[in-house]
């Protein structure tokens, strides 16, 4: 068990019992460096008679949306994965706001030849995400580059954005989320030669398909966890039509397991995925992290080894009352399921 992570065992509620969860530890571990907003990693885990499922949704999510998170791990832990279309996973390394000669080591370093670079963060302007962008191509000259605004621009500031990020990158795969609403997304789509790709439009969305219909995206990211599953997530890849990556919601080892069986069941795989996002925690559930090796990961289910404490006074009570509120959200949603 790494020293930077805590674990607790939780109490499993009776309806997560009657499913087939048999234990449910919270675990915490800090991140090497902010990201999303966040310094630490919390979440837990769920065990059944399939192994292990991962339940971590970000503080800022409310129970029902969170749901579909619980959903996810429910399946990880109770159900067989798909049958696998392919026995190894292109990942791409994922450059957080850094400064330039940190973000060209740290794409130097990865074995990766496809890199994820975050822009359009507060901490950061359109000069410096272009600094790091550059750094980035001097490390990989022949490798692929995307960006992701995590949908912080308005429609003018992006088409902007997007011309200099292209331009420093001398050429990017796709820009990411680059407006939070879909028409925006839709508008620079026409305005711009890089591809979009639409994430929080699909994941955070009550119809994750209507980015598709919408024609505001030429690819779309998706993870397992926001949508409920490796089922789930085949159902809205089959019903958008557009190619898929798999990413992380900064999972463990348990989560990113499970999506390299989502992206080992994709009809066709085009873009390398966002799944090697283990390099930014500090510690992990597994004594073995799935951490790519030459750029790939296998498909595989991570394996938990850490060993839970008793009860702590303050992680524990956060995530059981969570827990509870999140079941009975579930719970609903479930019933009212045609």
């Amino acid at each position: 068990m790494s020293a930077h992570l805590r674990a607790y065992r939780l109490h499993v509620p009776p309806l997560l019992a009657d499913r087939g969860i048999d234990e449910v530890i919270a675990f915490t571990v800090p991140l090497t460096v902010r990201f999303r907003g966040i310094e630490v990693r919390e979440g837990t885990l769920l065990h059944g008679h399939e192994g292990w499922g991962e339940w971590s949704p970000f503080w800022d999510y409310d129970p029902v949306e969170s749901a579909s998170w619980l959903r996810a791990g429910i399946e990880g832990a109770t159900e067989p994965v798909p049958a696998p279309r392919r026995d190894r996973i292109p990942v791409n390394v994922t450059i957080p706001v850094v400064d330039a000669d940190r973000a060209r080591t740290m794409a130097a370093q990865s074995s990766c030849t496809t890199a994820k670079v975050k822009v359009a963060d507060p901490r950061s302007d359109l000069r410096e995400d272009c600094r790091r962008v550059a750094a980035v191509r001097e490390a990989m000259p022949a490798g692929r580059i995307r960006v992701d605004a995590n949908g912080a621009w308005d429609v003018e500031t992006a088409v902007r954005a997007i011309t200099e990020l292209d331009a420093a990158a001398e050429g990017l795969e796709y820009v990411e989320q680059p407006c939070p609403q879909v028409e925006d997304l839709a508008r620079v789509r026409r305005r711009v030669d890089v591809p979009v790709a639409a994430d929080e439009s699909v994941r955070r969305a009550e119809d994750p398909v209507a980015v598709a219909r919408a024609g505001a995206a030429d690819l779309i990211i998706v993870k397992a966890q926001p949508l409920a599953g490796i089922s789930r997530a085949l159902e809205v890849i089959d019903a958008a039509g557009l190619p898929a990556v798999v990413s992380s919601a900064l999972d463990t080892s348990i989560g990113i397991g499970l999506a390299t069986h989502l992206a080992a069941a994709l009809p066709h795989l085009d873009h390398a995925c966002g799944l090697g996002t283990l390099r930014l925690f500090r510690g992990d559930v597994s004594d073995s992290p799935l951490t790519p090796v030459d750029g790939y990961l296998r498909p595989q289910r991570g394996v938990v080894d850490v060993v839970a404490d008793d009860p702590d006074d303050d992680l524990c009570p956060r995530w059981a009352q969570r827990l509870d509120l999140t079941v009975a959200a579930w719970a609903e949603m479930e019933r009212r399921r045609p």
